[in-house]
Parts: C-alpha cells; structure tokens; sequence
C-alpha cells in the first residue's frame, strides 16, 4: 500500500497508473522488487509484489569521508552530488575551528538523500554519522587520510577509504600532528578549495 509523501512522488510526479509496471527499493540492501499495481485512487495505491531479484547499483569503491563540520547549509547544496558520485558514508566531525553553533539536520539530510537516491538510482543509501572530535574519529577509523597541503598528491590509483576534509580555515597543527606525514594528501594546486569544494573534488577524484 502506497500513502502520502510516496502516492504522490508515484502517481503525480511519475504519472503511474493502474495496471503498470513499479520498481522500487527499500535503499537498505541490493534487492529491486518489481510491483503490479491493481489499484489507486487519490490517496492511495494498491500494489502486488511480482518478483524480487538482486541489482546493486553502486560505486566501484568504498568511500567514507569524514567531514569537519561547517555551515549545515553549505552542506545541503553538495549532498546529493555526494550521494550521486556513490560516497559510502559521511561522519561529520566537530574539529577545533568548527562552530559548535552549527548542528546537523540528519532527518532533513536523509530526505534530500532519498530524494537524490531516486534520482541516482543507487541500491543503498548514504550513511550519515556524528563525530565528537577528530581524536575520537581516528581512533575509530585508524587508516584515514588527511586532505591537507601536501607534496604527496591524491590520486586514483592510492588506496584511499577513508579521508579527512577540514573545515573553513582549516586544522590547527595538533590537528594535523594526529596523522602520519606519508597519510597527508593534497591536490596538485595551487589554489585554495572551500570545504565543500574539496570534499566534492575527493569524492570524484576518488570515484568517477
């Protein structure tokens, strides 16, 4: 059964109708189902399961980036591009020159995921996390990377799963002294990236 926020997105956006043919995921696991409708009306919709088979539609990698945190909003405009690129995860983390005023919106962020996820077509979502600091961060993903000014350049071919994106105006040096000078990594640049423009050039440097 089909209601609200689901009805309409099918049935007013898509302009399904009675007796076509739905595929849908649940965006937890791999599975698509493929779905008959019987029946609609203005408010609800019917439908009857026909088959269930796995198609994961993902990136060639895993991707998890832990993102010092910045304005919410600045963040809104690159989350679906994230999630279009395949991203596996996001932990935002609270870093020294963070504002402690800005706080997530995972139940805002989880809806512009799922809409982009539609789009994409991805089989699994985007996982969202909270970080309390990068200490705490490090000490649970041991193997990250630091994007940070570096003659050591990222690219495709290194063995990257996990990396650090700072926040604006950086990390401070007892923040980057937390990673080992050989998990510094850097654009080959000489200009200055926003914080959302570098987490989106490692996301598609790392996956497309």
């Amino acid at each position: 059964m089909l209601e609200g926020d689901d009805h309409r997105y099918i049935f007013k956006v898509r302009r399904h109708k009675a007796e076509d043919t739905l595929y849908l995921r649940n965006l937890e696991d791999g599975l698509i189902h493929r779905y008959l409708i019987t029946y609609m009306d203005k408010r609800s919709a019917t439908l009857m399961l026909q088959e269930s088979q796995v198609l994961e539609v993902k990136a060639r990698r895993d991707l998890h980036i832990g993102w010092c945190m910045i304005d919410p909003k600045s963040v809104e405009r690159v989350l679906p591009s994230l999630n279009e690129m395949g991203v596996a995860k996001i932990t935002f983390i609270y870093c020294a020159r963070s504002q402690k005023s800005f706080k997530p919106d995972f139940q805002r962020w989880e809806k512009i995921l799922l809409n982009s996820s539609q789009q994409s077509g991805r089989s699994v979502m985007m996982q969202l996390e909270m970080a309390e600091n990068l200490e705490t961060f490090i000490a649970q993903n041991p193997q990250s990377y630091l994007l940070n000014f570096s003659e050591h350049t990222l690219s495709l071919g290194m063995p990257v799963d996990t990396i650090v994106v700072g926040c604006e105006g950086g990390l401070t040096g007892k923040e980057v002294a937390l990673f080992s000078p050989e998990r510094v990594i850097g654009f080959d640049t000489p200009l200055v990236l926003k914080s959302e423009s570098a987490v989106c050039a490692v996301a598609s440097k790392l996956l497309l």
